[in-house]
């Protein structure tokens, strides 16, 4: 990461994010992509996929937080630039200037 800048970390399972912050990062982030279908307790869902709106997705990640794809990282100054996930290459490209 370049010097200068800043991550606010949260824990979700911890401080468990509202609807009202889930419906924010939407404006951001598809709930596809930021729904984690690779979760194991995504399993009994994932035949739904594609089926299920924004509003029904954002319920079960209330209901479960497992299944918001982490970490999620936004560029404060430039939220069109973001990463999910964790790979490496995503999160060193978001820390560039």
């Amino acid at each position: 990461m370049q010097a200068g800048v800043e991550l606010d970390g949260r824990d979700f399972f911890k401080d468990p994010l509202s609807r009202e912050e889930l419906e924010e990062l939407a404006s951001i982030i598809s709930m596809d992509e930021l729904f984690s279908w690779r979760s194991p307790s995504a399993r009994q869902h994932r035949d739904k996929r594609g089926d299920l709106s924004d509003a029904d997705l954002i319920g079960l990640m209330l209901e479960e937080p497992r299944l918001i794809r982490r970490p999620i990282v936004i560029r404060a100054d430039d939220p069109s630039r973001y990463a999910l996930g964790g790979r490496k290459a995503d999160m060193e490209a978001i820390s560039q200037e």
